[in-house]
């Protein structure tokens, strides 16, 4: 599932792509895609244009100049593609919007969807989410007194969207092997100097995976070298029976409070 990486990345992309670009038209092929009748899905974009991108923890945010928001969740399987007719990859399209002769597919939206939110609502939708990473409000002391309050275990306090926002599997992995701490660690255990490597992993990892595009495995657009960098530089998710690259043991997979969880149990604490 796409993470705040990715979704920054994106939106750092499609700044440059669609922003002030009039949309020509839509086409909805899965109706639970969208929140609204497909023919009013169309009216209510056509014609307008999209001021500026933004990015809450999971969700990509397009702004409209009518005032209304597109907030998309990719979910998981979910991607986005941007480009001509003949350039679209053969995947199915639950929604297209148009730009002349290109056009945003957004692809594998089964569990992913594209709403359209009025002005004054798009608050209350986010309401829930905790604050995001790199809140200039977060500090190390604020970060560690909220971690120092969690039941459970950090795979599970960090993937919480209530506690922090943005990170899901693989990043929570990420994070945990830079701070030398097994996921299933009980958040109360972790001491003062443990607590404070974690959110300088934390904010470490995220900065570089969305520098290096995230790990994405389909350009945005043809010939798009960024997006899909950092999936190569993952050191611990995904890759189960891999010697660790900081100490050589087997990289191990567990489950951790009901997710997949990849560690090194030899320097991870």
């Amino acid at each position: 599932m796409p993470e705040l990486p990715e979704m920054e990345n994106y939106r750092q992309l499609l700044s440059s792509l669609i922003v002030n670009r009039l949309i020509t038209g839509t086409e909805v092929t899965r109706a639970k895609s969208i929140n609204v009748e497909p023919d009013r899905f169309d009216r209510l974009l056509r014609g307008q244009t999209v001021r500026s991108m933004g990015r809450r923890a999971k969700h990509l945010l397009f702004h409209m100049a009518s005032g209304d928001t597109l907030v998309l969740h990719l979910m998981l399987g979910g991607v986005m593609f941007y480009g001509t007719m003949e350039e679209k990859p053969d995947r199915t399209v639950q929604v297209r919007i148009s730009y002349g002769d290109f056009h945003l597919f957004f692809i594998g939206l089964r569990l992913g969807y594209l709403h359209v939110v009025e002005p004054g609502q798009l608050q209350t939708m986010m309401a829930k989410l905790g604050p995001e990473p790199f809140d200039p409000s977060l500090d190390q002391q604020r970060f560690g007194e909220l971690l120092g309050g969690r039941r459970g275990t950090l795979k599970s306090c960090l993937v919480d969207q209530g506690f922090i926002s943005g990170i899901g599997n693989c990043y929570s992995d990420e994070i945990c092997f830079d701070a030398g701490l097994q996921p299933g660690r009980a958040p109360r255990s972790l001491s003062m100097d443990e607590r404070q490597r974690l959110f300088d992993s934390m904010r470490r990892v995220l900065s570089v995976a969305t520098d290096e595009g995230g790990y994405m495995d389909m350009p945005l657009y043809a010939g798009d070298m960024l997006t899909g960098g950092y999936d190569k530089q993952c050191r611990v998710y995904d890759r189960e029976g891999q010697p660790c690259v900081r100490c050589g043991a087997t990289i191990v997979r567990a489950d951790v409070s009901s997710k997949k969880s990849f560690c090194c149990i030899q320097c991870q604490h």
